[in-house]
């Protein structure tokens, strides 16, 4: 793949999908700003991982649900490389609950962190990315955002939103040249998934028409894929890594 940039942040890196995505973009010559809030361990780990194998990459801690913190960490970042190229928000968490249970602050935490906190990033990105009138965003939204789930409202409501906002983004990032587009992960094997029971793991599998959960590199490789120049003709797209599951 060919990348015209030079960097990229990706948020919630430290673990997960989000450290699959920072060390396969490092392996494609990327340099990658590994976001963490509260692993510094793990993120320390992958940035020893990513030189060992002879990628360049640094460690940036902040809160992505902190407003200043996100503007200060991008402002970091462009202090040093003199630009932001690419961003990935892939940072979220889920808080679920049946909605007649769910508080008002179990709602708008989640919102919070999975959809404000990336428009936070996504503008100050297209600000950044202007000057340049180049860049690339991906925004990890997620197949509930598309069909809904039983005891995630609030988590549909963000990837939900944050489908509709990448959309809004791709809009007006054009005329600059800056893309926007968005992936929605189906079932992913992840440490969550590991402890799903044999049963449970057939009762996913069955529903999905590949017959398999996707990987954390199906996951990686669509989003180097959405950044690079391979995809400089593609804005405002949803791109569905689920399996078949949802069409």
């Amino acid at each position: 793949m060919k990348f015209t940039g030079k960097n990229v942040l990706v948020t919630g890196a430290a673990s997960g999908i989000g450290k699959q995505i920072a060390s396969t973009l490092a392996s494609k010559g990327l340099k990658v700003w590994i976001n963490y809030r509260s692993r510094p361990d793990e993120a320390d780990a992958l940035k020893e991982e990513i030189e060992a194998n002879g990628g360049i990459c640094a460690v940036i801690g902040f809160d992505v649900a902190d407003e200043c913190a996100f503007i200060e960490g991008i402002k970091t970042i462009i202090d040093s490389d003199g630009e932001l190229a690419y961003l990935v928000n892939n940072a979220g968490i889920t808080n679920d609950k049946l909605a007649i249970r769910m508080k008002l602050a179990d709602f708008e935490s989640v919102i919070k962190v999975n959809l404000t906190s990336a428009f936070v990033g996504c503008r100050e990105a297209l600000k950044a990315m202007n000057k340049k009138r180049f860049g690339s965003i991906v925004n990890i939204a997620s197949i509930i955002g598309e069909t809904g789930n039983v005891g995630q409202v609030n988590y549909s409501a963000s990837k939900g939103g944050l489908i509709a906002m990448t959309k809004s983004f791709a809009l007006e990032g054009s005329v600059r040249g800056i893309r926007c587009n968005a992936i929605t992960p189906g079932f992913i094997a992840t440490e969550m998934t590991e402890n799903l029971s044999d049963e449970m793991k057939k009762t996913y599998t069955d529903k999905i028409p590949l017959k398999r959960f996707g990987t954390p590199e199906d996951i990686a490789e669509s989003v180097a894929f959405l950044l690079s120049d391979n995809s400089s003709y593609i804005t405002g797209v949803v791109l569905k890594v689920n399996g078949g599951m949802y069409m």
